[in-house]
């Protein structure tokens, strides 16, 4: 397995499916280049082809996916109390996609009179077990390496609301403060979400900054309130701090 395959394999499992021209533009490569790699790695049974792309094998994505929820568990479980414990009953919410922002819920289980609207079916079911929380699932497109609902409906469903905090997560955090995500059409959800909230609040474990991903979402600037479990850089935090961006370190 060459680099870029072991990069379109972690694309893969991040998203659940990539597209033949998008990879190509990543890697500056040919699409024949790309679809090589991809005829390699189904016939090595690390991922299905589809039409002008790949998915990941069937049982594999939700493998990948637990496998992401166990890692660093006990951060993202601090980061969800730290979020919990700042957001006030009878509150509005939006919590889009990932496992730090299930831990979000799974804290939020005792809360009062809330009004929760997810594009994450994971989301939906922790909280249906809160019988005072209102839980509003958006429409959209089936991800099923994460259950998720991106695409344009997810993008629709969103617009609808105006909530007073958004709990966001990402898949990398660059140098210069950007937030990036794998997938384009999840990108155009969370952004929505970034222009429908009134306070944004991030959710990140540390591990999110040695990370990479090619499409940006917005940036640090962009945000209210970052929950973490270790402090950042210090170019960043002093970034933030010009930005107005409010840094909370949560410990396990």
């Amino acid at each position: 397995m060459n680099p870029r395959h072991a990069q379109i394999l972690d694309q893969i499992q991040q998203s659940g499916r990539v597209e033949v021209d998008d990879l190509a533009l990543r890697f500056d490569v040919a699409v024949q280049t790309i679809r090589r790699d991809l005829a390699d790695l189904a016939q090595a049974g690390q991922l299905d082809r589809v039409h002008g792309g790949a998915v990941a094998r069937a049982g594999a994505a939700n493998f990948a996916y637990e496998s992401r929820r166990r890692m660093a568990a006990d951060a993202k479980s601090a980061i969800g109390r730290a979020v919990a414990a700042e957001i006030p009953a009878n509150a509005s919410v939006i919590l889009n996609l990932g496992t730090t922002t299930e831990a979000v819920a799974r804290s939020l289980l005792h809360h009062e009179n809330l009004t929760v609207i997810t594009n994450n079916m994971n989301v939906a079911n922790i909280l249906a077990a809160n019988p005072k929380a209102q839980v509003i699932v958006v429409g959209g497109a089936l991800r099923l390496s994460d259950g998720g609902l991106i695409g344009d409906l997810a993008v629709e469903g969103f617009s609808r609301f105006k909530v007073d905090i958004a709990v966001i997560g990402v898949s990398a955090i660059d140098p210069e403060g950007d937030l990036l995500d794998f997938d384009l059409a999840e990108v155009r959800v969370s952004q929505m979400i970034l222009r429908q909230s009134r306070s944004v609040w991030l959710v990140a474990d540390a591990s999110k900054l040695a990370r990479r991903a090619p499409v940006r979402i917005g940036s640090l600037a962009d945000l209210d309130r970052v929950f973490t479990d270790q402090p950042l850089p210090e170019a960043l935090t002093a970034a933030c701090r010009g930005w107005g961006t409010a840094l909370h370190i949560a410990t396990a």
